[in-house]
């Protein structure tokens, strides 16, 4: 089950963590705070949902260190920059890999709201995405070897009589593990298996073999 959706703010200003709890807590939100990208990353947050509200500069690990860490775990959470010494390079590079927002302090109470719920939309969108990527990963590691080879030639365009000569077989056996696949990846059409194969190729992570069409 998914937690309800927190502001994780991480901040080695212990005045500051206070003050935007108090302001986060007034509007509503579920905030937990961190002194250090150590402490943050340390902390146990397999299904956290929501975004990471971030300082650029602290002891230790840095605020794009945390957020490079992030970006390789299996929930990298939307962060959004709040500090109080910016900086041109480091707003360009925080934003280019992928931060939500890149905000100084102090911040206006209504930027930094709509900045987290801009946040906690994307979020969701990637979670469901990432949610989905996981189900036709399933589907795919269902199939069998053979099945595999079939989905990828027919993907690739070629007609059963053609996969059966590619693969040493008799079309009648083509036609049987084409309808295991079709079955199997839950699909009814040709466009839709092909639109699959694209859902999964578009994705971070490496592909199984039969995968790169």
């Amino acid at each position: 089950m998914i937690a309800t959706p927190t502001i994780f703010v991480v901040d080695d200003d212990r005045s500051f963590l206070a003050a935007v709890s108090r302001l986060l807590r007034a509007g509503g939100y579920a905030v937990q705070t961190f002194k250090s990208a150590t402490e943050f990353l340390q902390s146990a947050r397999p299904e956290s949902s929501g975004c990471v509200l971030l300082d650029l500069h602290m002891p230790g690990p840095s605020g794009l260190d945390l957020q490079d860490a992030l970006a390789k775990t299996e929930n990298p959470l939307p962060i959004i920059f709040l500090t109080g010494h910016g900086d041109i390079p480091s707003s360009v590079q925080a934003m280019r890999d992928g931060a939500e927002d890149f905000l100084t302090k102090p911040v206006k109470k209504e930027i930094l709201f709509a900045a987290i719920e801009r946040a906690w939309a994307r979020d969701a969108r990637e979670r469901q995405r990432r949610a989905r990527r996981r189900e036709l990963r399933a589907r795919y590691d269902a199939l069998t070897p053979r099945e595999r080879e079939v989905r990828a030639l027919v993907i690739s365009g070629k007609l059963n009589k053609q996969i059966a000569a590619d693969l040493g077989t008799v079309e009648r056996t083509v036609k049987a593990h084409r309808a295991q696949v079709m079955e199997k990846m839950r699909v009814t059409s040709l466009a839709e298996l092909v639109r699959v194969a694209g859902e999964l190729s578009g994705g971070e992570n490496a592909l199984p073999q039969g995968l790169q069409e």
